[in-house]
């Protein structure tokens, strides 16, 4: 059975792609009788308020009349910024090479929270290289969540 997400995703993809923006990713969280809507959207030319402003239009429309969420809900619509959140394989490939932060749903080797080069990916596994010595392979549905550490060049 898809999860909320991935059914969330499947309604709200053509949206956002109607309006010349890539679906980067969902968040849903609920707290309570509420809950969270965060959108992600990305495209090459960057992202602009008008842009958000145009898709949290077009979402709400959508969300009004499909209603797939029957509690009460926030919606937001942001890009995905510098720490960027990644969800899926595709764009672990993109960011070979960054610095991640990341949460595992199952603690491995004792811990939960992981910080390192994302060196690859094989098959459904990304490689996280956590020093010039220990490399893991983590299968991606075994990540909770995960983030682009920003990396700001000093020789300025």
């Amino acid at each position: 059975m898809a999860s909320k997400r991935e059914l969330l995703e499947e309604l709200l993809a053509p949206v956002v792609e109607s309006l010349d923006c890539e679906l980067w990713g969902i968040d849903y969280q609920t707290h309570g009788r509420n809950a969270l809507l965060r959108i992600y959207i990305d495209a090459e030319r960057g992202i602009s308020v008008d842009d958000c402003e145009k898709v949290s239009r077009q979402v709400s429309a959508v969300m009004d009349v499909e209603d797939p969420i029957t509690s009460k809900y926030t919606l937001e619509v942001s890009s995905p910024g510098m720490d960027r959140p990644l969800y899926k394989l595709e764009q672990y490939q993109r960011y070979i090479g960054a610095q991640v932060e990341l949460r595992l749903r199952m603690p491995l080797d004792g811990q939960r929270k992981w910080r390192g080069l994302l060196a690859g990916v094989e098959g459904d596994e990304i490689v996280l290289r956590i020093d010039s010595e220990n490399e893991y392979l983590l299968p991606i549905d075994s990540i909770e969540k995960a983030n682009i550490i920003p990396q700001f060049d000093d020789s300025e």
